[in-house]
């Protein structure tokens, strides 16, 4: 009987020496809790990839996963998954952060310099934006509200590039809105893979570009 105990306490040794030694499972990956406007920002960060990948049909679950929260906050922060998609396409237009960015170049530089960089700036916004309208092909189209809320956008953006063209406009032919306009033109069209034919122009390209067409010509 003795020699019996002795053997289930022997096997019951091992047996915890082995689960010792043994990796703990992984917990499962959520995320920290975060205030609301936060996870807000961060639900909507991991949609816009999610949408231009898989456009509005996108599930919830996916959207879960990529935001490392159970499906149910979704749902704690948005009332349904239209409303959450709605407000993500709506990020990826809103001028604030380009405007931040654009407003950061450094006015010290020379014209040229503030220019390339503006372009860089917007051309990753733009190519942002083209990727989302693609994905978005069979949305119903946007309401005139929503175009006139578009052009306010691209007007702030626009004015965020006169003031880096504001300082040399003595150096152009034109207004600095005017070159303004030519500069983002050209970088929509060079974003555009149905019109670039796989060769964007470069950010530099874009700029001597304009800038040779609207700087004075030295009198000679």
């Amino acid at each position: 009987m003795a020699k019996t105990v002795r053997s289930a306490a022997v096997a019951a040794d091992a047996a915890a020496d082995a689960a010792a030694g043994a990796a703990p499972a992984p917990a499962p990956r959520r995320a920290s809790p975060l205030p609301p406007s936060e996870r807000r920002a961060a639900l909507i960060a991991a949609t816009l990839p999610l949408i231009r990948q898989h456009g509005t049909d996108v599930s919830t679950r996916q959207i879960a996963e990529a935001a490392c929260v159970a499906e149910g906050t979704i749902f704690r922060v948005f009332p349904d998954k239209e409303s959450l998609i709605d407000e993500a396409i709506s990020s990826a237009f809103d001028p604030v952060s380009a405007v931040a960015q654009l407003r950061g170049i450094d006015m010290s530089l020379p014209l040229e310099s503030r220019l390339t960089e503006a372009v860089q700036l917007l051309h990753a916004r733009v190519t942002a934006v083209v990727g989302l309208i693609m994905a978005l092909r069979r949305r119903p189209p946007a309401s005139e509200s929503d175009r006139d809320d578009r052009r306010k956008q691209d007007d702030v953006v626009n004015q965020a590039v006169v003031a880096l063209i504001e300082p040399d406009r003595d150096q152009l032919r034109v207004p600095p809105a005017e070159a303004a306009r030519l500069l983002r033109f050209l970088t929509v069209a060079s974003a555009m893979p149905w019109l670039n034919e796989g060769k964007p122009l470069r950010p530099g390209q874009i700029v001597a570009t304009v800038l040779d067409g609207v700087r004075k010509r030295e009198e000679t």
